[in-house]
């Protein structure tokens, strides 16, 4: 029995978004590359396209041998675990493409391994130009090489705007309104305006790229947290509690759901790499540490309630609460000086992973300070957020400088 290697990728530069997908067979025993394809698929989400490409791919590799064994290798989490049976498939929008996938070839002749993004390099290149040649107007299937010549791919969407399944794309982003922030060419590139014809919100112009989307996650509990007392980057660097790693298992398995997160980045203080470790090993990601993401210095008030320090230092409090210039006693860092921090990290980190959807994990004062500077509100604007433990929130940046909160203390995934 002849046995084909199908390598699969899909992205959505908005999710949704303008998206596309790529897949390549290869001989199993060679390594020869028998057939290509891509398409851009119009404005949909990253998992509707990755579920293209997969379908593409299957379709290529029947097509030169139906009796064949095919092996898939995706860097989708998400698709190889519902492929192989072990996660159930409950989006309306993916149900249809996975249960088509399913019939292209016996499902004893069908297995599924997950790869790194930087082993699918073939499909994700392919998939690339798909969305590209999309954006040039270039709409519609790629041709796809096989060994035998050169034929149409038998795409599984139609033309821009069309969603692969046979939905329209308002249907879609109605039923992708759970999903949140947004993967890539095994990766979102990040939410985008929804099409040139629909200004975003904020009337920006909906035509200047994808964002880079920052999904922030506050870390799960500390022993402190539940106390309310001061714990920022001066103080005795706690670790997560059993609750707090609870809260960290059931983010990491929310966000492997959504499937839309690229990149991990954390504070360098311990409950926040430790919440980082859980969800990243979920999401098959490494973790990388961010100086600027480390929580306010607190000074001599770490490890206080707010009632003990308005006890102890009750001017230097009430001229903290009163201006964001003041510093907590014992030369902790002030508002203002977070603030210019973490506005310094986010134009780093922006550049860094633009287009891009990456999970910040992160602490109350930067994540409330990254909301108040996208809204452009007042420093006092701090003391009016509630933001829990382990919670998600997301803001996108575009590349015209504009910021779009699109979620603010999140805790479903919790309960």
């Amino acid at each position: 029995m002849r046995e084909f290697i199908v390598e699969a990728d899909g992205g959505s530069r908005g999710n949704p978004g303008p998206a596309g997908y790529g897949a390549v067979v290869s001989d199993a025993a060679t390594g020869e590359t028998l057939a290509e394809a891509a398409e851009y698929l119009g404005t949909t989400t990253n998992n509707v396209a990755e579920y293209s490409g997969l379908l593409a791919g299957l379709r290529a590799a029947r097509e030169l041998d139906p009796q064949a064994a095919v092996h898939v290798r995706m860097d989708s989490k998400l698709v190889v675990e519902q492929m192989s049976g072990r996660w159930k498939i409950k989006h309306p929008a993916m149900k249809p493409l996975a249960a088509e996938a399913a019939r292209v070839f016996p499902p004893d002749r069908v297995t599924y391994e997950w790869i790194p993004r930087e082993r699918n390099k073939h499909a994700d290149r392919l998939a690339n130009e798909a969305m590209d040649a999309g954006r040039r107007g270039e709409l519609g299937v790629s041709p796809a090489r096989t060994e035998s010549g050169v034929r149409g791919a038998g795409g599984v969407g139609a033309g821009a705007g069309d969603a692969p399944d046979g939905k329209n794309t308002a249907d879609l982003r109605a039923a992708q309104a759970v999903a949140a922030p947004g993967t890539g060419a095994a990766a979102a590139r990040g939410p985008e305006p929804a099409s040139a014809a629909t200004p975003s919100s904020g009337w920006a112009p909906a035509d200047m790229g994808p964002p880079a989307t920052f999904v922030l996650l506050r870390h799960g509990e500390t022993p402190l947290t539940p106390q309310k007392r001061f714990s920022g980057s001066g103080g005795s660097d706690p670790s997560l509690s059993d609750a707090g790693r609870e809260q960290a298992e059931r983010t990491a398995e929310a966000l492997a759901r959504r499937g839309t997160v690229q990149a991990v980045v954390a504070s360098p203080l311990a409950r926040t790499r430790e919440t980082a470790g859980i969800v990243a090993a979920r999401l098959g990601l490494e973790v990388s540490v961010e100086e600027g993401l480390r929580e306010t210095d607190f000074g001599a008030w770490e490890g206080l309630t707010f009632g003990e320090v308005r006890e102890r230092h009750p001017d230097d409090l009430n001229a903290w609460l009163s201006s964001p210039d003041a510093e907590p006693t014992g030369g902790g860092e002030s508002f203002e000086a977070t603030a210019t921090r973490v506005a310094a990290t986010r134009d780093k980190l922006t550049a860094a992973y633009a287009g891009r959807t990456v999970l910040l994990v992160t602490h109350v004062t930067p994540i409330k300070t990254l909301i108040r500077l996208a809204l452009g509100a007042p420093p006092e604007a701090l003391f009016r957020m509630e933001l829990s433990a382990a919670s998600l929130s997301a803001v996108a940046y575009y590349a015209d400088g504009n910021a779009s909160v699109r979620l603010f203390n999140e805790t479903s995934h919790l309960r």
